[in-house]
């Protein structure tokens, strides 16, 4: 069996774990994700979010997803680090399980203290990130936590929401997954009770009224770094030197070794065109899953790049109005529409009928990893837009 975190816990048989390798560097540093967030090299990072509530809140983010063999493996870890957290886990995955999304502003909160509210965030994040708002990070700030530690613990629970869905997804793929029974979801309290802390940032934004087919600006509630702060270690970190201009990626270069990671393994989900699925259809399934998890930033940005990779425009501007259930006038970009909302939907609803439709379509395997990938990896990058920051409409087009 491989070392790898995601065949490990989708016992992915050999011939799939050779496809998934048609993608290397997405396999190579969504392992090396792995090890950036949950054993981190800084000293610091872990000072600031220590390995024991890391491995807590994975264990947390897994048992309310349903994904029990994920759960009992970050439990597992954590015992090492400290065994009496196992208990306060199984506690709050009791309070806190739910069978998906849901919108509206409720909330479910576990009590007091820090892993409390890494708790209250996670589960916000899992379930209903577009709720997230500047009092979400001041509750972590309130409880002692610094811009780092928020940015380490983001790009966790995010983490591990796209690494459930890839190893659904293969194992459905095999033949292997199972069927989850379907939770009732929790409405929890409407009015958690959080505000903005004195360094909880509240830029002035014009949101979006609608999802949009130009491209849109994103202001953030954490501080990002300044220029003049990065190390050598937080530039190489951006792989392309000019996203130092970018807020998003002065935020995220607080934690470098979980940035780059990302954003190799993303370079190599969508830009590996070694057989597999098209650029726009990708980019499809990106722009998909941004409209049901309602970031109107991603959505933005990757309907344009399948546009410009010769996707249909006048469909994903249907998608885009519409929403998740519009039809795209073909049967392959419906079948990938389904497939990707299924994943988005919870880890779980995809299923073997989501496999066979995209068979019957034309997509051979490593195409349908292509789907699983890029609906998964946006479930990772919707959570950090959506939960860090807001959208901004550009003075040009107010």
């Amino acid at each position: 069996m491989s070392n790898d975190i995601i065949d490990l816990l989708a016992e992915t048989p050999a011939d799939l774990a050779d496809l998934r390798r048609r993608r290397p560097e997405a396999v190579e540093n969504a392992q090396r994700s792995f090890a950036a967030l949950f054993e981190p090299a800084n000293p610091a990072l872990i000072e600031a979010l220590p390995v024991s509530t890391r491995y807590a809140v994975a264990a947390f983010v897994a048992g309310i997803s349903g994904a029990q063999r994920a759960a009992e493996f970050y439990a597992d870890l954590l015992v090492d680090e400290d065994e009496a957290l196992v208990a306060v886990v199984e506690d709050a995955v009791r309070a806190g399980v739910s069978a998906g999304p849901y919108a509206g502003g409720d909330f479910v909160t576990f009590g007091e203290g820090q892993l409390a509210a890494a708790f209250d965030f996670a589960h916000l994040l899992t379930f209903h990130p577009k709720d997230a708002s500047p009092a979400a990070i001041g509750h972590l700030q309130t409880t002692g936590y610094t811009e780092d530690a928020i940015v380490s613990l983001g790009q966790l629970i995010s983490f591990v929401a796209f690494q459930l869905r890839v190893v659904h997804g293969v194992q459905v793929l095999a033949g292997t997954g199972e069927v989850r029974e379907v939770v009732d979801k929790r409405a929890g309290s409407p009015d958690p009770g959080w505000t903005p802390a004195a360094a909880t940032l509240q830029p002035e934004v014009v949101a979006p009224e609608k999802f949009v087919n130009h491209s849109l600006g994103w202001k953030p509630w954490v501080a990002p770094l300044e220029e003049s702060e990065f190390t050598d270690e937080q530039r190489d970190a951006l792989i392309k030197p000019e996203r130092i201009g970018m807020e998003y990626f002065r935020l995220l270069a607080r934690d470098p070794q979980a940035l780059k990671a990302r954003t190799l393994t993303d370079l190599d989900i969508f830009y590996n065109t070694e057989g597999g699925l098209g650029r726009a259809e990708r980019e499809l399934a990106a722009t998909v899953a941004s409209r049901l998890n309602g970031c109107e930033y991603c959505a933005s940005v990757h309907q344009a790049r399948s546009k410009e990779e010769g996707g249909d425009a006048e469909a994903i501007d249907r998608l885009l109005d519409e929403g998740v259930e519009a039809d795209l006038g073909s049967d392959e970009w419906d079948a990938i529409r389904q497939a990707a909302v299924a994943l988005t939907r919870t880890p779980f609803a995809f299923g073997a009928e989501h496999v066979e439709a995209l068979r019957e379509v034309g997509l051979d395997d490593l195409a349908i990893i292509d789907v699983i990938n890029s609906s998964a990896f946006f479930n990772w990058a919707n959570r950090l837009m959506l939960t860090l920051g807001a959208p901004d409409v550009p003075k040009r087009y107010r």
